[in-house]
């Protein structure tokens, strides 16, 4: 795992640990560097030094691997360090939206940035029906209901579409920074600082809306 200057740190260590913890170390490493459809079954059991007939106990296919990954990609990526960063940098839940991608610029410079593991598992797995695409569907989804419940805190009306369009500020800096542009996620920030304020705005005017009374009843006969 290890992006140095990311925030990421090596959790697990191949070589350490049970059989199951080492196979899904090894293939999150190389899930994470190489990309699912590159890497096989050998370069795993080669890696994290478990026999074939020991991996197959744990996994009966690639694919069981691979949501074994996904798994622990979000726990690694999304909670130990996505989340935690931006809670570490700011506590207002409007800074902390726009801190993302304070946390994305440094992932971005770092000499072993390897994209979004979810987003390479969408383009290579784009069946619907698949499992795995479907993993990686429910994860990104994991990611957006944080973004929600910050827009939520921040007191943004319509806080699940304010996240959808925020993440996709982030999953289109993420690309663009696969493409070669390191400055992809300040961009990013600018274009989100407007969003926000827009919708800031649009909250303060919500907040402002007053009911109208109704008319006194006079109890006037006519």
């Amino acid at each position: 795992m290890g992006r140095s200057g990311s925030g990421v740190e090596r959790r697990h260590t191949v070589g350490t640990g049970d059989a199951r913890d080492r196979l899904v170390t090894a293939a999150y490493e190389l899930f994470s560097q190489r990309g699912v459809q590159a890497v096989g079954i050998d370069a795993i059991i080669e890696r994290s030094g478990v026999a074939r007939q020991t991996m197959y106990r744990h996994f009966a296919s690639k694919q069981d691997l691979v949501l074994a990954f996904l798994e622990r990609r979000e726990q690694l990526w999304t909670r130990d360090w996505l989340e935690a960063e931006v809670a570490r940098r700011a506590s207002d839940p409007r800074e902390q939206l726009l801190a993302i991608f304070d946390v994305f610029d440094s992932w971005f410079r770092a000499r072993d940035f390897e994209g979004c593991s979810f987003i390479n598992v969408l383009l290579e797995h784009p069946g619907g029906g698949n499992p795995v695409h479907r993993a990686a569907v429910a994860y990104l989804a994991g990611i957006r209901q944080f973004l929600e419940d910050l827009a939520r805190q921040a007191g943004i009306p319509d806080a699940q579409s304010f996240a959808r369009e925020w993440h996709i500020l982030m999953k289109g800096s993420i690309i663009a920074a696969d493409e070669g542009d390191r400055d992809a996620a300040m961009r990013a920030k600018k274009v989100g600082a407007l969003l926000l304020q827009a919708a800031t705005q649009s909250a303060i005017s919500v907040q402002g809306r007053r009911p109208r009374k109704k008319a006194a009843d006079t109890g006037a006969i006519r």
